[in-house]
């Protein structure tokens, strides 16, 4: 099964709230618009996006330039029955984030749970390369992993301490912006 495959049947076969990054509220990922201050009309990505309420949120909080990004059509289309009229509001991007190949520039790129997925060098390499050359300017990267709170066992708590430090060295280029 390939990648697209695999997330086409998760998204055909549980319902949000049976998976385990469900948030009814993402509270976290709102955080960061605050923290940031990100302007209403502020061109914002939410890669791997898919069926998450952020984009209900960003809409009611009023913003206007808004791209969701997921590699699973279904978890677009849900997202797309829920938000109604809606979702016009929205450019929905069916795409693998490690192949993207954007059209525009974005100042706010949001990743709460797509990057740490990859594990293919190729597909890695590809993303980084994606985001150095779509973030605008003083733009900001949002970049979520595995939560520390989250783990069960000393492997899971060393590879969250590889993670960090892999991302930190792997985006360090595009921090530099």
């Amino acid at each position: 099964m390939n990648t697209k495959e695999h997330w086409e049947n998760i998204y055909q076969t549980k319902q949000l709230n049976e998976v385990s990054w469900f948030q009814q509220k993402p509270q976290t990922s709102l955080g960061f618009f605050e923290m940031f201050s990100v302007h209403k009309n502020a061109k914002i990505i939410d890669v791997g996006g898919g069926d998450s309420y952020l984009v209900d949120y960003l809409l009611e909080l009023g913003h206007q330039d808004i791209s969701v990004l997921d590699i699973s059509k279904y978890a677009l289309d849900r997202a797309k029955q829920r938000l109604g009229d809606k979702a016009k509001n929205v450019k929905w991007i069916e795409a693998d984030a490690a192949h993207f190949q954007p059209i525009e520039k974005y100042d706010f790129w949001h990743d709460r749970a797509t990057f740490h997925f990859l594990t293919e060098h190729e597909d890695i390499e590809n993303y980084i390369k994606t985001a150095n050359e779509s973030i605008a300017v003083n733009g900001v990267l949002i970049i979520g992993t595995f939560s520390e709170n989250g783990q069960k066992n000393a492997a899971e708590s060393i590879l969250n301490n590889i993670l960090k430090n892999l991302c930190k060295n792997l985006f360090c280029h595009i921090l530099k912006k």
